[in-house]
């Protein structure tokens, strides 16, 4: 055992500098020996403090909670566990530490041996506990506060939001019965101008008759935008009715009735691939009839505008480009959005601002995509791709 312990400090060594403070003192409290660790933590050397009682070093509370706590419990027990005292520094000062102590029998008599910890860093550590649960409650409130306070604008925007939805689609439907009955007296009035026309021998009566013909169509085209763009907005959405078609006939159709409706404009129609697809044809003329009408308001008209209809394996499309002005890149992602137009040009053949929405309602009910691309060397170029069924 002695070789074991050999290069140990001696034992008065380990007791003066213990990382804790040491103490023995009589029943009473008289301190007969003291640690070089507790004596600089108190400031006091050992001469100064043997021979006085431990409860002298103690705050007034300290020492009642000594006489009515800690010293009985040491008596009837024998020993006491983390008794947090404030023990008085030599220049006045407080010194807070947990005390640990035994009471043991001797033969020279009874001692209370004391063992005694700084608890300066550990009362920083749970200050700094409490002031960051403090700050976490205080934040948790603000929190709360917070969420009370978004869900009450919530609901208001949620009831503001109703409120809107409502009005939206009693506006939508108006705009579907209003839109629906102008076309019995826009069909009148273009029947009737077409008998009179049959019967005037021309002149100026006859120029009239054909502008109030020409407004009875574009009238007509506008009723149209506004019922599909109602069906659109109120949920029904545009109705398509699928059928075996020939691309290319359709497409040559509608472009035969267009170079009639639009006689100022030269209009081009290509055919790339064969075969026989599944689409609505009056949507179809629908979709070209609104691609070319946009062209011709928007386009440059002394170059000609191109319908290009195209069936591959897996696919068919309709792109209809034109010359003129570019649509700015800023316009394009609101290009089918109804009442937005690419350019602010004024033209006695724009619409109310639906034909291009329109027309992405129809693709889309095809279960097709249209884009658009626009550039000062190509023009610009509307392309409706629809799948092959």
């Amino acid at each position: 055992m002695a070789g074991k312990t050999a290069g140990l400090p001696d034992p008065d060594s380990l007791f003066d500098h213990a990382p804790c403070g040491l103490i023995v003192t009589l029943e009473n409290g008289s301190i007969v020996r003291v640690n070089q660790t507790f004596c600089t933590w108190i400031g006091c050397g050992p001469g100064e403090l043997e021979g006085q009682r431990f409860q002298n070093l103690l705050t007034m509370g300290g020492r009642i909670f000594h006489q009515t706590h800690w010293a009985p419990l040491m008596r009837m027990q024998g020993s006491v566990a983390e008794v947090k005292l404030d023990l008085i520094h030599r220049d006045k000062s407080l010194t807070s530490m947990l005390l640990n102590g035994v009471r043991r029998q001797h033969e020279s008599g009874v001692y209370y041996e004391l063992a005694l910890f700084c608890t300066a860093d550990r009362d920083r550590y749970e200050l700094e506990l409490l002031k960051a649960r403090q700050l976490a409650e205080e934040l948790l409130a603000k929190k709360t506060a917070a969420d009370a306070a978004l869900a009450q604008v919530q609901e208001k925007l949620n009831t503001a939001y109703e409120k809107s939805k409502r009005r939206a689609l009693f506006a939508e439907q108006m705009v579907a019965i209003v839109s629906h009955d102008l076309k019995n007296p826009l069909t009148a009035i273009k029947m009737a101008t077409e008998i009179l026309n049959r019967k005037m021998p021309g002149g100026k009566e006859q120029v009239m008759l054909d502008h109030i013909s020409s407004s009875a169509d574009r009238a007509h085209r506008m009723i149209a935008d506004l019922l599909d763009f109602a069906l659109a907005r109120v949920g029904r959405g545009i109705a398509v009715s699928l059928s075996t078609l020939e691309l290319h006939s359709i497409v040559a159709q509608g472009v035969g009735e267009l170079r009639l409706a639009f006689p100022d404009a030269e209009i081009v129609h290509q055919t790339l691939g064969n075969g026989d697809v599944r689409l609505d044809p009056d949507r179809i003329q629908q979709i070209i009839g609104n691609l070319v009408a946009n062209s011709v308001a928007y386009g440059d008209l002394l170059q000609p505008i191109t319908v290009t209809s195209q069936v591959e394996s897996d696919h068919a499309s309709i792109v209809v480009h034109n010359f003129g002005p570019v649509i700015p890149e800023s316009a394009v992602a609101e290009l089918f959005e109804p009442m937005k137009r690419g350019s602010e040009k004024d033209s006695e053949l724009r619409s109310v601002g639906l034909g291009l929405f329109i027309v992405r309602e129809i693709v889309t009910a095809h279960g097709g995509t249209i884009s658009v691309s626009s550039t000062a060397d190509c023009g610009t170029s509307f392309t409706a791709i629809f799948p092959v069924i």
